[in-house]
């Protein structure tokens, strides 16, 4: 991680819509993560573009205010995602912050440059050890678990673990916080690692450990329409073309009821409030046919509605996704659900066009096809 003494700094030179050009000094790579201080605020984006000394910065929030000459704050991190216990029942936005805390602070219009810690830090939950010292062990590899609603929540070495390493030291079965040290793990230079329950990783880079397994079982839906005729394999993806007003909507709601899967990552992008209030109402209502409870308690929700800046919407879709390999990660049958991804095409062609970059068909970037993937 970057220390305070060797962060890059610089200077607002230009700016066009959500996409602030920054003259800096110091070192910045790509993805990492900045702030445009203004007003008084700091105003969260990530560099998309480096030319030169010349940092091209896409701000996830509404860029009013902005000048030449504002202060800019290199954090030396990615965009990340926080992983853990409490994900489930949760509701974020496209940052991952909880909208349930930010309107409990701020009331019920997103203010610019509100940014809350995704997982409580208070919230005690109940640990089992799986592993025991002096075993060994590498990234990914399971520690424990926790009651997550319905769901078992194995406690996993951090994924930028490096190499091998041996346990020695692992808490004994009580109630922690997210925050206690549940392992001390010692890898092959001798270093010595505090393992807690929460981990941060990347959003924009896959959680792939271990071997992948070919798609070869049928994902059961309990919908005809797709059983039969157009049948979805486990580990698989597909997609429901459709104009507005056709359904897709409710069929994914169909989807997250009565689909044999354990866990529902539901990513709201770009969609109208209304369909987004209607989902927000309808799981913490809703009977879970599989576990007899509220629908709500299997599932996480990333809210980024169409009327919030267009540039979180990319990161929603990430931030979805990355929680969803997390839990795929335990072995957990996981279903995702990004609604929609025509209109998060529509925000990766809006700054490919303020990045003036080359346009393929209908002005979408030409990687578009290689993002979706």
């Amino acid at each position: 991680m970057t220390t305070e003494q060797t962060r890059a700094s610089g200077r607002v030179t230009a700016a066009q819509g959500n996409l602030i050009t920054a003259a800096f000094t110091g070192i910045v790579r790509q993805n990492e993560v900045a702030y445009i201080a203004t007003g008084g605020q700091r105003l969260k984006g990530e560099v998309i573009e480096i030319a030169g000394d010349l940092a091209k910065i896409q701000v996830f929030e509404l860029t009013r205010g902005i000048s030449c000459g504002d202060a800019v704050e290199f954090d030396g991190d990615l965009l990340t995602v926080e992983l853990g216990p409490g994900l489930l029942t949760s509701i974020f936005d496209g940052l991952q912050n909880p909208l349930e805390l930010v309107a409990e602070k701020a009331g019920y219009f997103l203010p610019r440059g509100l940014y809350l810690i995704p997982l409580s830090r208070e919230r005690k939950w109940d640990f089992t050890p799986t592993a025991k010292a002096g075993d060994a062990v590498e990234r990914a590899d399971f520690l424990g678990w926790v009651p997550e609603g319905v769901v078992k929540h194995r406690l996993m070495v951090p994924f930028s673990f490096p190499g091998k390493g041996k346990i020695r030291k692992i808490a004994p079965a009580g109630s922690y916080t997210v925050d206690h040290i549940i392992a001390e793990i010692e890898d092959e230079q001798g270093t010595l690692h505090k393992v807690t329950m929460v981990q941060r990783w990347p959003a924009k880079f896959p959680i792939r450990f271990g071997q992948r397994q070919l798609p070869i079982q049928q994902l059961t839906t309990a919908c005809r329409i797709i059983d039969g005729p157009f049948p979805v394999a486990k580990g698989g993806t597909f997609c429901t073309p459709g104009p507005f007003g056709a359904g897709k909507t409710v069929l994914q709601h169909q989807l997250s009821k009565y689909a044999h899967i354990q866990v529902v990552v539901v990513v709201a992008c770009g969609e109208r409030a209304g369909e987004v209030v209607e989902l927000l109402k309808e799981f913490p209502e809703l009977n879970d046919p599989t576990t007899g409870r509220k629908l709500i308690d299997r599932t996480c929700i990333i809210c980024n509605t169409s009327s919030m800046p267009v540039a979180a919407r990319e990161s929603s879709v990430y931030i979805g996704t990355a929680i969803a390999e997390y839990y795929r990660q335990m072995g957990i049958d996981c279903l995702m659900l990004a609604d929609s991804t025509s209109r998060w095409a529509q925000a990766l062609r809006e700054m490919s066009g303020r990045l003036e970059e080359i346009p393929g068909e209908e002005a979408f970037p030409a990687y578009l096809a290689s993002r979706i993937s």
